[in-house]
């Protein structure tokens, strides 16, 4: 019997575009980063301070792989040293409804798990 691959079991993004979109958005830090640009653009370390559990590897994945998605844009200045800012293009300016509905979900219902926890003690 064949060992199943990593594309034998990618998601069939065409029959449930949810699983697309948490694909792309989905992950502890994506959408922490996108609602943080949805303010304007921001650097490397403006998102280490804004996020200070993120390590340095990580942050770097995010946001490659949100940028691999078209989601961000990289602009690098040539200049020493280095700057690098990050901002939504116009697909990731699409997500803004959405990371803004997802925090007032967050606002309203965050006492919930508190609640629940307290229950379950």
């Amino acid at each position: 019997m064949k060992a199943k691959t990593k594309e034998d079991v990618r998601p069939d993004f065409q029959a449930c575009p949810v699983e697309y979109t948490l694909d792309i958005i989905g992950g502890k830090w994506k959408g922490v980063l996108l609602y943080h640009l949805i303010e304007g653009t921001k650097r490397f370390n403006e998102f280490r301070k804004l996020c200070p559990n993120i390590t340095h590897r990580m942050l770097t994945l995010q946001l490659r792989e949100l940028e691999r998605d078209g989601i961000i844009h990289r602009k690098v200045y040539q200049q020493v040293p280095p700057k690098v800012e990050y901002s939504l293009t116009d697909l990731g300016m699409t997500l803004v409804p959405i990371i803004r509905m997802m925090k007032e979900w967050g606002d309203r219902h965050k006492g919930h798990r508190e609640a629940a926890d307290e229950k379950a003690e």
